[in-house]
C-alpha cells in the first residue's frame, strides 16, 4: 500500500491532495465512499472509471505497469482531441488521457495543472435519460445532449459547479447488437 501511494505521489508531482485523492478512489475505505454526489442521486449504477491526465500515455504507461495494472490498446477520439489507454485495477477502470493537439480540452488543465485528476465517471443506463432528467432538476450541465465517447460509449460531462467542484461525466456503454 506504501508503495502504491509512492508511486501516485510521483505521477501527481507537487499536487499531494490529488495523491491522495486518487489512492482513495483506488482502494475506498468503504463502498459508501463510491455513492455519487446528490445532483446524481438515482441516475448511476456505479463508478465506471477515473480518468487522469498525462502529458504522455507513452511516458506513464511504464509507471502503471509497475503497480500490476493491465494496459489495453491507446484509443484516439477525433471530436474531443484525446488518446485514451484504459488500465484496469482489478474491477476498476483507470483512464489515462492525453491531448492530442493543441486545442484539446484537456490542454489547458495539463498546462494549468502539470496533469493529474481530471474526472470522476459514472455508469448510467440511458445516458439521454439522464441528461434530460438532469437538466430538469436545473443541474448545470457542460453537455446539453449526449456524444460519443471513447470505446463506443455515449457520454454526457456535468459541469463541476453542480458536483461540489469536481467534473464528473455520465458514461452509457454500447448495447449488444442481437
Amino acid at each position: 500500500m506504501e508503495r502504491l501511494a509512492g508511486e501516485i505521489g510521483n505521477l501527481c508531482g507537487p499536487w499531494p491532495g490529488v495523491a491522495s485523492q486518487a489512492l482513495a478512489l483506488l482502494v475506498p475505505p468503504a463502498m459508501s465512499s463510491s455513492a455519487p454526489p446528490p445532483a446524481l442521486a438515482g441516475l448511476v449504477r456505479g463508478l465506471h472509471h477515473v480518468a487522469i491526465v498525462v502529458p504522455s500515455i507513452e511516458g506513464a504507461r511504464g509507471t502503471y505497469g509497475t503497480l500490476g495494472l493491465a494496459a489495453g490498446a491507446v484509443e484516439h477520439v477525433a471530436d474531443q482531441r484525446v488518446n485514451v489507454l484504459v488500465l484496469m485495477a482489478g474491477s476498476q477502470r483507470i483512464e489515462l488521457v492525453e491531448p492530442a493537439s493543441p486545442d484539446s480540452p484537456v490542454t489547458k488543465f495539463l498546462e494549468k495543472t502539470g496533469g493529474g485528476l481530471h474526472h470522476l465517471a459514472w455508469q448510467v443506463e440511458d445516458c439521454s435519460a439522464a441528461v434530460r432528467e438532469l437538466l430538469a432538476r436545473g443541474v448545470r450541465m457542460i453537455d446539453e445532449a449526449p456524444r460519443r465517447g471513447a470505446h463506443g460509449t455515449t457520454i454526457a460531462f456535468v459541469h463541476p459547479k453542480a458536483t461540489g467542484g469536481v467534473l464528473m461525466e455520465l458514461v452509457e456503454e454500447p448495447r449488444e447488437v442481437a
